[in-house]
């Protein structure tokens, strides 16, 4: 009997690209192609203009987003303008938190220029969760190593050492996230 191979019956081009985009995104590692596949159907898609505003900081987060294609800017409210953070590229992804709960985004995000996002709604990952078992613990296990890695890095900050530990990324990067060193000029 010939072993069905979904990832071969994808023909459509633009799927077949998002499909093999998820699979290099830190937080579906480990994932199956059929896991990807049943995932991949609970994105939705919008494209952004130049400057227009994804999200704001203190809004309450409602989803995660993966850039398909462009470029987007994180930043934080200062008092005196704003501080770019990290600006992320194709494969980059942000808001991860807003899979846990919906607590206000620390930055906002904007694209840079003409962006594509994947974009994963809290509830439609809620739903998804409910059905696979094992596709639920691999995520949560993932995104458990991401917030882990935030927080040795803040501990790191905290205790004065501008020193990178085996592992992390700069400051101005997230663990997963692909990102472009940024001037500050």
């Amino acid at each position: 009997m010939a072993r069905w191979r979904w990832l071969e019956q994808v023909t459509d081009q633009e799927q077949l690209l998002r499909l093999k985009l998820l699979g290099t995104v830190p937080l579906f590692a480990g994932l199956s192609r059929r896991q990807l596949g049943k995932l991949l159907v609970k994105f939705f898609e919008r494209e952004y203009l130049p400057g227009e505003t994804i999200f704001m900081e203190g809004e309450p987060g409602k989803a995660l987003f993966i850039i398909l294609a462009g470029r987007v800017s994180i930043c934080r409210a200062l008092n005196e303008g704003e501080e770019l953070l990290a600006t992320l590229t194709t494969g980059g992804y942000f808001g991860e938190l807003a899979l846990i709960d919906d607590q206000p985004r620390f930055a906002s995000a904007r694209a840079a220029e003409p962006s594509r996002l994947l974009i994963l709604y809290r509830s439609d990952f809620e739903d998804l969760m409910e059905g696979q078992r094992t596709l639920a613990i691999q995520v949560m296990g993932n995104l458990l190593k991401t917030l882990a890695g935030y927080v040795r890095r803040a501990q790191s900050q905290r205790n004065g050492r501008n020193s990178m530990m085996v592992g992390q990324t700069p400051a101005t990067d997230k663990p997963g996230m692909a990102s472009k060193n940024v001037s500050h000029d």
